[in-house]
């Protein structure tokens, strides 16, 4: 019963924060610090909804100057809720094109300045690698970006693409590993308390100086570190 009110209260307030969102995006279209505005007023009022504590050490984070790319796992279509609470100042995430057509969520997603990416070209795709290289070294703007490609369902780390690895090297620009703690698996929504989640960020991994021929070798080092800071947070809560 206390799961089925959740949802209902938790759709009600999407659709309030989705406006809220809206007039946030429409007053200042495509500003980069838009994305915190609008993942802190999806997410931090959701939270307490859905009866979820969520512990922030991403002190580092906060503290690294822009630009950097953050690496983050992706577990569900909750970590809109969860991980919106956790964006930096001036930070955009990359996304594929089609998120641009759902409804509420996929205009806001895009007003607030986010780069979407066309997979299904290869010439576009290339276009907005270009563009988040531009962004990051000229305009004061982090990335943010899901390496595994789409939702690992709590399941372990998936491979990682190359993307975010590729933006990295070629703006100069250190990778900030972010792991939230397994939730997909932990959470429980029929109780008053439906569980704890913690998002801790790693130290950068610069790349200044490296090459394209670094990039596997980054790829893995990086993955690594993620997967045994995951494996730590998930015993703790345990």
């Amino acid at each position: 019963m206390l799961y089925i009110l959740r949802l209902a209260m938790l759709g009600l307030y999407f659709l309030v924060a989705s406006a809220i969102n809206f007039v946030i995006c429409f007053a200042r279209p495509f500003n980069p610090d838009n994305s915190r505005l609008c993942g802190w007023m999806y997410s931090a009022p959701a939270l307490r909804l859905l009866g979820l504590t969520v512990r922030l050490e991403t002190e580092g984070m906060l503290a690294q100057p822009n630009p950097f790319v953050i690496v983050a796992n992706h577990q569900s279509n909750w970590d809109l809720f969860v991980l919106g609470c956790s964006v930096p100042r001036r930070t955009v995430s990359l996304g594929k094109k089609s998120l641009k057509w759902i409804p509420f969520f996929g205009q806001i997603y895009w007003l607030a300045g986010n780069i979407l990416i066309d997979r299904g070209n290869a010439f576009k795709a290339k276009q907005a690698m270009l563009k988040t290289t531009d962004v990051m070294q000229h305009q004061d703007t982090s990335i943010w970006v899901f390496a595994e490609g789409t939702r690992n369902l709590g399941r372990g780390l998936l491979p990682f693409k190359k993307g975010a690895f590729q933006m990295a090297i070629n703006a100069g620009v250190p990778i900030i590993p972010l792991c939230c703690s397994n939730y997909k698996r932990s959470m429980n929504l029929n109780r008053w308390h439906s569980g704890t989640i913690v998002i801790h960020t790693l130290p950068p991994i610069a790349t200044t100086g490296m090459t394209l021929d670094d990039m596997p070798a980054l790829m893995e080092r990086c993955r690594t570190q993620m997967a045994t800071c995951l494996d730590t947070l998930d015993a703790q809560l345990v």
